[in-house]
């Protein structure tokens, strides 16, 4: 979330830097501006009348010890009067602050100077390729229908059991899934990153905290009974890990690590690009998070690009990287790159992780903090997926797919015990 005294300082850049992500804040900034006007004089006047509320008290007193108790009586008299007003003082600004929090939170983070302009994915950047597209015979098949050949994945029985988007793994296809996730977790455990195991419920104020309220409400599962949300990724209740801490300098970055089932509505997906693994309402992901410091970010930032490079380098699939354009960039990114692998079934780019920095949007709403020296200042946040596996799995399957069987990446036989489903 911005802050008011960020918007006041640098209002004609942030009016800018949010034209980018196709977010016109002129009316909503003017509107926050002047609220937050509004609230300094009531603050001002609160001063003044808790100044004149000090100086009656002793006044009063003086009085009593002098027994003069007709003067005393008087001031108590203007001091019940003074009272009400200093509570009706309190109530406005209250009214103010409450009015020009529901006017920050409706307004996207700020895109980094770095982002490209556009406004849709056709116009995000391909920052560079990786690996070799395979060739594959003219008899190949989508994941889908390996899936089915080799009765590794039942997506029919998931939707007796559920509904469409909830598949039934089996076979060597549960084992290879599994494999995925210990592969993921034990990469990035490598590279210095905590393992946690968190709830896959959250509550509100932590689906608030890393943005997806209000933006994305009504993508997530809301269990009403209990007011409860399924998590769509991990990085809600990691971030939340450390909502309203103060972390001391020395120990940035935090790195963290998660495997979670993820859970989201996907209202209004259908056709050919939503078949097969290629987008569920209910999948797996090894998500990595660090709590960074804010001069460190991004540095950061490339770091956890070059770790996600590297795990799909060990899969040995053909990837390419994408910086978003501001139009494609979420609620609450600064700056995101996207990763897609070419899955040869389909002929097509798959997105597997999205990496980005929040710069301190989830921090403010969290109130995470860190210490230097005696400073406190809001840390950077940032996340990505290490990996998504729907897309992984059905790539793994399309483009290892031989007349034999399909063929399981190297890094992962320690994992699965076989180097083939056939």
């Amino acid at each position: 979330m911005l802050r008011t005294s960020i918007i006041k300082e640098n209002t004609p850049e942030i009016i800018s830097s949010l034209k980018k992500k196709n977010f016109d804040g002129q009316k909503i900034i003017k509107k926050i501006i002047e609220t937050d006007n509004i609230r300094i004089k009531i603050q001002k006047e609160l001063n003044s009348l808790q100044n004149h509320m000090n100086s009656l008290s002793k006044e009063i007193g003086i009085c009593f010890a002098k027994n003069n108790k007709e003067k005393a009586e008087k001031l108590k008299s203007e001091s019940g009067k003074l009272k009400i007003l200093i509570q009706t003082k309190n109530d406005e600004q209250k009214i103010a602050i409450k009015k020009i929090n529901q006017l920050l939170i409706q307004i996207p983070n700020i895109a980094n100077k770095n982002v490209p302009i556009g406004n849709t994915e056709k116009e995000n950047e391909i920052i560079k390729n990786f690996g070799t597209i395979p060739k594959l015979e003219k008899s190949k098949l989508p994941h889908w229908e390996l899936a089915k050949k080799y009765d590794i994945i039942d997506f029919e029985k998931g939707n007796i059991i559920t509904g469409a988007g909830f598949p039934l793994y089996k076979n060597k296809g549960a084992k290879l899934q599994r494999s995925l996730i210990n592969f993921f977790l034990d990469f990035n455990i490598s590279n210095g990153y905590t393992e946690y195991l968190p709830p896959q419920l959250v509550n509100e104020a932590s689906a608030f905290g890393t943005g997806n309220f209000p933006d994305k409400e009504g993508q997530m599962y809301h269990i009403e009974k209990d007011d409860l949300y399924l998590i769509p990724t991990a990085e809600v209740p990691l971030t939340n890990i450390f909502r309203n801490e103060i972390i001391n300098s020395v120990n940035l970055p935090i790195k963290l690590t998660a495997y979670t089932p993820c859970f989201r509505r996907e209202a209004g997906s259908y056709g050919k690009n939503v078949r097969g693994l290629n987008r569920l309402h209910q999948f797996d992901k090894v998500e990595i998070v660090q709590l960074a410091h804010p001069e460190k970010s991004y540095s950061n930032l490339k770091e956890m690009v070059k770790h996600i490079s590297n795990l799909l380098e060990e899969l040995k699939l053909p990837f390419r990287l994408v910086k978003l354009c501001g139009g494609d960039l979420s609620f609450s990114s600064a700056l995101t790159y996207d990763f897609e692998v070419f899955s040869a079934g389909q002929n097509k780019w798959l997105e597997v992780s999205s990496v980005s920095n929040f710069e301190s949007f989830q921090a403010t709403r969290t109130n995470i903090k860190f210490r230097e020296d005696s400073n406190l200042n809001f840390c950077h946040t940032l996340n990505g997926s290490a990996l998504a596996l729907p897309r992984i799995m059905a790539a793994i399957l399309e483009n290892n797919q031989t007349e034999s069987g399909i063929k399981i990446p190297e890094s992962l036989y320690k994992y699965t015990g076989f180097k083939m489903i056939s």
